[in-house]
């Protein structure tokens, strides 16, 4: 598969179903795993990176999983491309950052992705739409299966699976869930809810993983620890967390309702008006206006919007994307009018929000202070 050919199909998590999807938007599962006989990536030379590389990409490529997949080497891959896939979650900033003696695999459908010498000889990585860790952790797990027959994994029957960071060592299993949180965060309940999840052992993080900001209300929460817990208890608990966090958004989402329809409306109606006649968006004023759009389809405050269009804007407006359609690299003035002429042009057809409830009374008409003639 050609790297266009990838890009122009949207992946299945992005078609806004699954579920829980109005507030959970992805599951994802990534295990660490690494080879005997070489060091780890961070530790090794080049030419031993382009040895595995060598060794390792022929038996992910025939992975049944990839079977009309895109794999490339890094050598061949622009700035930009590696940054498309960073966008859309395929692989990490730090793996993106690198160069020779790096690879990625990714299904058609990217569900899956596979790279190679990241901060561990492989991070295999399922990405499913909603609250779906299971089906997440089963689509990695055969994949892992598959490629353990194949290559001599570095495992001890003590320490489990050998990586190159020791919070991986065990299962080697990162199991986390990107929420869409706007209720939280207009209620001024998000911080809580962060100190809350961080206190039993799980980590809180921004829309691009540890050290980015939550923008657009997104927020990642994974599990921090794999020694001496199984896949299943690691899921489980996770599942426990999230449940509770739903909870707490729906909740938040029906008290403004409640509480504060006109509020709720007015930032909706802001969102909608800026975002379909702005003329230059900058990319953290872009994602947060979008996320209060997308809270206003799920209020059905936006009537016939279609959720799965505002989860491909949020990818179509990113830096790299703008870009990438370009064909060619573009200052930050010239991605702020472009991301705001392709979401004028997206949300063009998007009839404006209605009110929050049809059984609020309108209205009462003005009064006239000027004397009767």
């Amino acid at each position: 598969m050609l790297f266009k050919t990838l890009i122009n199909h949207p992946a299945d998590w992005m078609q806004g179903s699954g579920p829980h999807s109005e507030i959970v938007m992805t599951s994802r599962v990534r295990l660490a795993r690494n080879l005997r006989g070489f060091p780890f990536p961070g530790y090794s030379q080049e030419h031993q990176r382009l040895e595995l590389v060598q060794l390792a990409r022929p038996c992910v490529d025939a992975l049944p999983e990839m079977k009309d997949g895109y794999s490339e080497d890094y050598a061949k891959l622009s700035k930009t491309r590696k940054q498309v896939m960073v966008e859309r979650h395929l692989v990490s900033r730090e793996h993106a950052a690198r160069a020779n003696g790096c690879a990625v695999a990714v299904d058609r459908k990217q569900n899956l992705s596979i790279m190679i010498n990241e901060e561990d000889h492989f991070r295999i990585q399922g990405i499913r739409p909603g609250l779906n860790l299971r089906s997440a952790w089963q689509l990695v797990d055969k994949v892992d299966t598959e490629l353990e027959g194949a290559l001599p994994y570095a495992y001890d029957e003590k320490l489990g699976y050998l990586t190159a960071c020791p919070t991986n060592l065990g299962t080697g299993m990162r199991a986390s869930v990107m929420l869409h949180l706007p209720a939280l965060a207009l209620t001024d309940q998000i911080n809580p809810v962060i100190k809350a999840v961080g206190k039993i052992g799980l980590a809180v993080r921004g829309l691009y993983g540890e050290g980015t900001e939550a923008l657009g209300n997104l927020f990642q929460i994974s599990n921090q620890h794999t020694l001496g817990e199984k896949e299943s208890e690691i899921i489980s608990q996770i599942e426990k967390v999230i449940e509770r966090v739903i909870n707490s958004e729906t909740n938040a989402r029906q008290k403004l309702v409640e509480d504060n329809p006109n509020m709720l409306q007015d930032q909706v109606g802001r969102a909608y008006a800026i975002l379909r006649h702005a003329h230059i968006l900058a990319s953290k004023e872009a994602l947060n206006l979008l996320s209060l759009l997308r809270l206003g389809a799920d209020l059905d405050l936006i009537s016939n919007c279609d959720r799965s269009l505002l989860d491909m804007l949020l990818l179509e407006i990113q830096p790299a994307h703008l870009q990438l359609r370009a064909g060619k690299d573009l200052s930050p003035e010239e991605r702020d009018l472009r991301r705001a002429e392709i979401t004028r042009t997206r949300l063009h057809s998007l009839a404006g929000p209605s009110n929050v409830s049809n059984n609020q009374p309108p209205p009462e008409a003005p009064t006239s202070d000027l004397p009767d003639e």
